[in-house]
């Protein structure tokens, strides 16, 4: 009898001109919680998707239970014990969170729903998590994180042995992690074996077992993680050394470019202010909630101050609209890159254009041949990774994505740049570049607000940090004085 509850041996898959996998091996214990890492692009991804049945390899073997196995679909997949939740939720918010568990094969009585049962059976396996909350609930009305909890139960409806999670924490909060890590030590403790995808390695430390690390398409290493230093992982993913997670620029700060006084924003923002300096790097942090968000919709006009007043080199600054903030030298990373940032069916050129199409007009027309030519100087010189412009921009990876809307604001010359959440979702190769990129651009004399959850990024990446809690601004401190005690210390004051 083996001593893994799954092994996936020399798994191959092609697509047309790329090697997606390369004769991966992995295998996973009983029990266990198993991290599965690497950039985006990396093949994690497609060997969940071959396991779960949506895709056939080329060549190779699954041997689950210790018998070898032929996935042909996802329905056999659940058959077999395999669950997969997805990074952004499958659900259909107009039902109820019992009606999504067990959505397509309800309860019935003779020809009848069997509602009564149904509901039971739902609310046995939310409270079999640990959690409470009414399983006749529309799930539209549910948290981020009770939707995640709708996932996992509607996974382990079906009896499921092996749970794959696909960035599962990158819509919750804090405190919903701290959450759905207790469901994990939960499903660990009943034998359940998950194999966890993230690009946060705080996370992979905190919860897995065990972590196989792939980089193009190949497996590099698998090792327990109390055996497998930051370092080396980080290394592993990215096939070089990446010697400091933050890299340090030399400082260059100038005047005031950005000048904040008294802005409110009735209910969520309260008597904020501030200054931002050419060429710094202004980091914001604070909990989720805490009003970091609505303070750049307020300066970048996507949203109006209530009073109060904001100043762009030396100039109040009329803010009624996005087109405001823009015509004042601002541009806004949104932390939505996919819904706000982006227009992911057009190509890659419009993308970069689209807010500044005036600069390749001529007369009445787009001159279609200088919007290819400047679009790509941009995507080039930002190390855009694609074959062609004319993709579109839903087949980029995220960080290339998010790279893209970067080249967008810079063609539209501003000089001010919010980041909202600048590295939400991207792996740990594509965060260095963006940080190098951030760098790169103070040391022109662009100047940044940061916005980040994460706050080692925040104290990694910033020149001073602002903290910001119940909308109120509570401390501002210099690199050197921002310690994560000392800035925890003020949000939660």
């Amino acid at each position: 009898m083996s001593e893994y509850i799954l092994e996936m041996k020399g798994i191959t898959k092609t697509f047309p001109g790329v090697v997606a996998l390369d004769h991966v091996d992995l295998a996973v214990k009983q029990g266990e919680v198993h991290a599965l890492v690497g950039e985006n692009g990396a093949g994690k991804s497609t060997l969940m998707k071959i396991l779960n049945g949506v895709y056939t390899a080329d060549h190779g073997d699954i041997f689950l239970y210790g018998e070898k196995t032929r996935i042909h679909d996802t329905t056999d997949a659940k058959k077999r014990g395999l669950g997969l939740i997805f990074q952004e939720f499958n659900l259909v918010n107009t039902l109820s969170a019992a009606e999504n568990i067990f959505l397509n094969r309800q309860m019935t009585n003779g020809i009848r729903v069997d509602w009564k049962r149904m509901n039971l059976e739902a609310q046995k396996l939310i409270d079999r998590l640990g959690f409470h909350f009414d399983v006749t609930q529309i799930t539209e009305n549910l948290s981020a994180a009770q939707k995640q909890l709708v996932e996992i139960a509607k996974a382990l409806s079906y009896d499921t042995r092996i749970v794959i999670m696909d960035e599962p924490t990158s819509s919750l909060t804090i405190h919903e992690t701290e959450k759905l890590f207790d469901i994990i030590a939960r499903l660990k403790q009943d034998g359940i074996t998950v194999i966890y995808i993230s690009h946060k390695l705080d996370e992979i430390y905190r919860i897995c077992d065990a972590a196989t690390v792939l980089c193009d398409g190949k497996v590099i290493e698998t090792r327990k993680t109390a055996d497998f230093p930051r370092a080396e992982i980080i290394q592993s993913m990215v096939g070089r050394s990446v010697d400091m997670a933050y890299p340090r620029r030399v400082e260059t700060v100038g005047e005031v470019v950005l000048k904040a006084t008294n802005v409110c924003r009735t209910g969520i923002l309260e008597d904020i202010s501030f200054e931002l300096h050419r060429g710094e790097i202004l980091g914001i942090a604070g909990l989720i909630g805490s009003g970091r968000t609505e303070l750049a919709e307020v300066l970048f006009g996507a949203e109006r101050i209530t009073s109060g007043e904001v100043e762009v080199f030396g100039k109040k600054a009329i803010l009624r609209g996005a087109f405001d903030g823009k015509k004042n030298g601002i541009g806004l990373l949104t932390e939505d890159r996919k819904e706000t940032g982006l227009v992911l069916e057009y190509e890659l050129t419009r993308n970069v254009t689209i807010t500044n199409l005036n600069r390749v007009r001529k007369g009445m027309f787009l001159a279609g041949s200088l919007e290819k030519t400047l679009s790509w100087e941009y995507a080039k010189n930002l190390n855009v990774k694609t074959p062609s412009m004319k993709q579109v921009a839903r087949n980029l990876s995220g960080g290339n994505q998010q790279k893209l809307v970067f080249a967008k604001w810079l063609f539209s010359d501003v000089s001010i740049l919010i980041l909202d959440e600048p590295t939400r979702g991207i792996d740990v190769g594509a965060k260095y570049e963006i940080y190098l990129l951030m760098n790169k651009l103070a040391e022109q004399g662009k100047s940044i607000i940061m916005i980040s959850s994460e706050l080692t990024e925040v104290l990694g990446m910033s020149d001073r940090v602002l903290v910001m809690s119940g909308g109120r601004l509570k401390g501002e401190m210099k690199r050197e004085e921002a310690t994560p005690e000392a800035v925890m210390s003020m949000t939660v004051s």
